[in-house]
């Protein structure tokens, strides 16, 4: 998860820090600016289906490659699960053999040499029953059945990392789009004011300074705007690529209701929260076990084993003196069951070494168990950080924004006047709409550490 929120927050982060520099440039060389809004053809008319964010997360579910190929590893649980229980049964072989001899040879009907030509047969079946390896079967499919849950729970895991991620690039494309619409509403506002200067600079009643400033603005704001229609195309590329489609099969997105309310857990009772909800912890816990079962297989090798073995076969020889082919194999059965102790005593120390080895795959389960729980602690407390840190942020830019708005208001009616210059009202309005792109990614990065939040407690329901 550590990865995948450095991710998220860069991501964020990089909308945020892209909205204040345009303000800063704005106040350095007063032309340049952070801007937004109008509609966005980011699809065919023929493509108008909205699309859901639990729409997305159902498709990615069925249709990422990445996840599909994910789930073979479960399916590779279930086969070994399988033939460790299978393995129970008796090991069953038969054969069957034509041999055609010249020269000097045994006769396998008389067990006396010969030295003419000859053709000869035999078959043979055999079965094999283990008896007692030491409870090594028994706690095989013991070690296969944890490993398979483990491996459920795994791919569980690896579900929810897809859900993180459709959620996220969806949250990025909704904050785009917002942004790039940001830009062009306020791009449309530097065009009107373009449009009354060129009047009035006709007339010589605009300072021709003022005049060529907010032409400037004008340009800048243009360009603003397909940087922003860059970045939106980037955030939904993404998108589909998780739902392994291409970006125009994606449609329109649907928008999401921003409301900062529900109940507020503290960073102790989320990660309890977390720790018995999410799959992660669950998976260590299986990986353990199988740890303690791969130990006790690697000590029953110490043990002797007993086998039951049963069989039954024939023989024929073209120079034998009892018949035909058939004569001779229904004449020449013989029988044997037997009873097969095998006692390990020394085996270049394989066995201790291997018990050993099993052993310290036990502690390197619970230190992963441990380390993941340690991530797990730091992650629930940032989101819970971070959820209440974006709610804060988002009351003051609220506060922000309206006095912004409302010194932009008074900016715009003294310039228009002719009591004012470019320079105070560029430097209100790019103030007024830095303010709003701000606001709008960081309720965005609410609803996303929201999301997080649920996420951790187990209430994801998409």
């Amino acid at each position: 998860m550590d990865m995948k929120r450095v991710y998220i927050y860069s991501t964020l982060c990089f909308l945020l820090s892209y909205a204040k520099a345009g303000a800063q440039q704005t106040e350095k060389r007063l032309t340049e600016r952070v801007a937004g809004t109008a509609t966005i053809a980011v699809v065919d008319d023929k493509q108008i289906t909205k699309r859901s964010l639990a729409e997305c997360i159902q498709l990615a579910i069925k249709a990422n490659p990445t996840l599909l190929q994910n789930e073979l590893d479960v399916r590779r649980a279930e086969v070994n699960l399988a033939q460790a229980k299978a393995n129970r049964l008796p090991d069953v072989d038969a054969s069957l053999q034509h041999s055609l001899t010249s020269g000097r040879s045994q006769d396998n009907s008389t067990l006396q040499y010969i030295s003419s030509n000859n053709s000869t047969g035999n078959f043979s079946l055999g079965a094999s029953l283990p008896i007692f390896r030491g409870f090594r079967l028994f706690h095989d499919i013991r070690m296969r059945a944890d490993a398979k849950t483990a491996g459920k729970l795994t791919f569980d895991t690896q579900i929810n990392a897809l859900k993180l991620d459709v959620i996220t690039a969806y949250i990025q494309s909704l904050t785009a789009q917002d942004i790039l619409r940001q830009s062009e509403m306020q791009t449309e506002v530097t065009r009107e004011q373009v449009r009354r200067a060129e009047s009035m600079h006709k007339e010589g009643a605009i300072n021709p300074g003022d005049y060529f400033d907010l032409k400037g603005q004008l340009a800048n704001d243009v360009n603003t705007i397909e940087n922003n229609r860059q970045l939106l195309y980037s955030s939904r590329v993404k998108l589909a690529a998780l739902l392994n489609m291409d970006e125009n099969q994606l449609g329109e997105l649907d928008n999401l209701g921003i409301k900062e309310s529900g109940q507020r857990l503290d960073a102790k009772q989320l990660y309890e929260m977390a720790v018995d909800q999410l799959p992660d912890i669950q998976a260590l816990d299986y990986r353990i076990k199988v740890a303690e079962r791969d130990i006790k297989i690697a000590k029953s090798y110490y043990y002797p084993s007993l086998s039951l073995s049963a069989g039954l076969g024939s023989n024929y020889s073209k120079l034998g003196i009892q018949g035909t082919y058939w004569s001779q194999m229904r004449n020449n059965v013989g029988k044997y069951i037997s009873l097969n102790l095998s006692v390990p005593i020394f085996n270049h120390l394989q066995v201790y070494n291997n018990v050993r080895l099993a052993k310290l795959d036990l502690q390197t389960a619970r230190f992963q168990k441990e380390i993941q729980q340690n991530v797990l602690r730091s992650a629930t407390s940032n989101a819970v950080f971070n959820l209440q840190n974006a709610s804060n942020m988002i009351t003051q830019l609220r506060s922000q924004n309206e006095n912004y708005a409302e010194s932009f208001r008074i900016a715009k009616v003294v310039f228009e006047l002719g009591n004012s210059n470019s320079v105070i009202f560029l430097t209100a309005k790019n103030k007024f709409d830095n303010s709003q792109i701000q606001l709008v990614v960081k309720q965005y990065e609410w609803l996303l550490q929201k999301y997080i939040n649920d996420y951790y407690a187990g209430s994801l329901n998409l």
